[in-house]
């Protein structure tokens, strides 16, 4: 007898003409959402531009990166009275050792982190929403000329600001980080030491939303105008993949289905469900061609992490001195940037982080059975570590297909449906009594 309930298709777009798509949204995280505000990510930004040069090995403290770093800390310091005692804040200082390339010596450097204890003692996951303060001219190694970084990266600071604000106020099960990074200019130096340091000290980080260039809608070149699209890039095959692992990816052809893949997934659900006139856009590179960003530390080590960056860039006003050449106007300036479309990029990643949090750990041991062929597909899991479930959701989608297209509820720890597994994907997620899920997790074969 099959063990089939009903199915939810959440947020997840449709190719048949006429489909229908019922959006539901967690009351509290639809609030946060609201609270979002464009004037304050263009208060963060313009004030953050205004320091001459927030280069790394700028060590001005009135008007360099110690001085923006204040800034930020103090902003976070502000959020604290609003969190009952959970929120703390810090400028944690790193040595970056000299590299003969960009560090000529060993340099001082710090993060700016703020961290929202969860509510729950026994919740030891992390997720981290960062963004990097660092910013730079065409020279890497000027120091001290006029580098604004608005958009690069001063947008992704500011929507990791923008959800300190608001998530400070809410009650969550598992700890959120927020962090303002360093040295990602310099070769990803504030995110290695972090990553490092999280992996020696065995933190349970389950996600990292990395947000580099997220504030502007208008392409150089193409001029193409369009603020309803954000970029998305995760993963295929892991960095930090085993040759254990990577034979049980082999063997299910899974190359499209890393946990960093699962979280961009999970992002573009639900940042579409919660953020209107905006389209996640999954792209299937770990960042732009042949360039990286702050979540690949992370991912070398082993944490599932994801990069938000704007659809179209405009490389005018990326690492640029400010200048006017041939009419055109260069460098990273604050009248560049698309405000409205920042709060929606920050809004999606407050949703996402919200979700999470406040979410029950993955199914543990979800398998499908493989030890007889058959037209059906049966999945079997185990419950979470963490976190009640009052049910899970068992996602499928065509072999061909981006995303989840089916959301099969059940109370159950298996399910039988009549698809076969020779023409799907299948995964489990655990989902809470006010509805919010886990991250997808893909089942390995069960056999003799």
């Amino acid at each position: 007898m099959y063990k089939i309930l009903f199915a939810l298709v959440l947020g997840i777009a449709s190719h048949t003409l006429f489909a229908q798509t019922t959006i539901v949204r967690n009351p509290l995280i639809e609030k946060f959402v609201q609270e979002v505000s464009s004037d304050s990510l263009e208060s963060y930004v313009k004030a953050m531009a205004a320091f001459q040069s927030r280069h790394t090995l700028n060590i001005n403290t009135k008007n360099g990166m110690p001085a923006s770093q204040k800034y930020v800390l103090d902003k976070f310091k502000t959020f604290e009275k609003d969190s009952k005692g959970r929120m703390s804040s810090e400028i944690e200082e790193y040595i970056i050792p000299a590299d003969a390339r960009r560090i000529l010596k060993d340099s001082p450097a710090a993060n700016v982190v703020a961290t929202l204890k969860g509510t729950n003692p026994a919740d030891k996951r992390i997720f981290i929403i960062s963004g990097h303060l660092d910013s730079r001219n065409k020279d890497v190694m000027d120091t001290e000329g006029f580098a604004p970084g608005a958009n690069d990266d001063g947008s992704g600071v500011a929507a990791v600001i923008e959800a300190a604000r608001i998530l400070a106020k809410g009650d969550f099960s598992a700890t959120i980080v927020f962090i303002a990074f360093s040295g990602e200019e310099e070769g990803l130096k504030g995110a290695t030491y972090m990553a490092d340091k999280a992996k020696a000290e065995g933190w349970n980080i389950a996600a990292v939303l990395n947000n580099d260039i997220v504030g502007n809608s208008n392409s150089s070149e193409t001029n193409i105008s369009d603020n309803t699209k954000v970029r998305i890039f995760s993963e295929s095959i892991p960095l930090a993949e085993t040759e254990q692992t990577a034979q049980i990816r082999r063997s299910i052809n899974a190359e499209n289905d890393s946990k960093s893949r699962q979280l961009a997934r999970y992002i573009k659900e639900v940042g579409e469900r919660y953020v209107d006139q905006m389209e996640v856009k999954l792209i299937y590179r770990s960042d732009r061609f042949l360039r990286g960003g702050d979540q690949t530390p992370f991912m070398r080590n082993g944490f599932t992490a994801t990069r938000m960056s704007e659809m179209n860039e405009n490389f005018y006003h990326q690492h640029e001195n400010v200048r006017v050449e041939n009419g055109i106007q260069y460098g990273d300036l604050p009248e560049f940037m698309d405000f409205e479309y920042l709060r929606k990029v920050s809004a999606i990643n407050l949703a996402s982080v919200a979700s999470l949090a406040n979410s029950p750990d993955v199914p543990q041991e979800v398998k499908i059975d493989v030890r007889g062929l058959s037209n059906k597909s049966i999945l079997l899991w185990t419950a979470p570590k963490i976190g009640k479930a009052k049910g899970y959701y068992v996602l499928m989608r065509e072999t061909s297909s981006a995303v989840w297209e089916k959301k099969f509820f059940t109370t159950e720890t298996t399910l039988t449906l009549p698809y076969s597994k020779d023409n799907y994907f299948f995964a489990v997620q655990a989902v809470s009594e006010t509805g919010e899920e886990s991250l997808a997790v893909i089942p390995v074969p069960l056999s003799r």
